[in-house]
């Protein structure tokens, strides 16, 4: 067994170690709005569930530079945003939108998505997730060291769920064969649901 101080690695070296063990990982397409109305979307794979109730989702975003992205900056002045979950038939043009634009051009008319109207916020969703979150800003946090911030840790408090008609199932249940959610891995690899298998739980 390998050991690694990640204090003695660089980075990059703890980036590696991360994408290629933490897997696979769910991916956010995140849209929000930029200060000029520009709807911006990018897709995130540090992302996940964190309660039920109230039910809350994180987003971290890494900065670059130690500037803001896009993304965290439209969330942290707006308070709310939009999650879709990326599946098998959109995650070819979700991928178009990871391009790097100016702030008031919008990924979503380069990628042909198609913007439609959320419930409770005024950011909109696209209409080609089967699964979209509307979402309120619950806490953003500024995670670094010694000062220095490196990442944004946004918490989200979900106001409004859409859900496919051809992926719910009785009581509240998800058919997740239908919905083909895709997850990431490193580098450029994707992966799709393989074989399930159940476990009972023990008492």
């Amino acid at each position: 067994m390998l050991s690694f101080d990640p204090k003695q690695i660089s980075e990059r070296q703890n980036y590696q170690l991360l994408i290629g063990t933490v897997i696979p990982r769910p991916i956010a397409f995140v849209t929000s709005i930029g200060e000029e109305g520009t709807i911006n979307g990018a897709p995130f794979s540090y992302f996940n569930i964190i309660s039920s109730n109230p039910p809350l989702i994180s987003l971290a975003i890494q900065r670059k530079n130690g500037q803001l992205k896009d993304t965290a900056n439209n969330i942290k002045r707006n308070k709310e945003f939009v999650v879709h979950i990326v599946d098998d038939e959109n995650v070819k043009q979700i991928n178009q939108t990871a391009a790097s634009l100016p702030s008031n051009k919008s990924e979503l008319d380069q990628a042909n998505l198609t913007h439609v109207k959320s419930k409770e916020i005024s950011t909109p969703g696209i209409k080609e997730a089967k699964v979209r979150f509307e979402c309120t800003l619950e806490e953003a946090l500024e995670l670094g060291e010694e000062g220095s911030v490196g990442v944004d840790l946004l918490i989200g408090r979900i106001v409004q769920y859409h859900i496919s008609e051809d992926i719910y199932q009785q009581n509240h249940r998800i058919d997740h064969n239908t919905l083909q959610a895709v997850s990431r891995l490193a580098g450029q690899n994707y992966a799709k649901i393989g074989p399930v298998f159940e476990l009972e739980r023990p008492e």
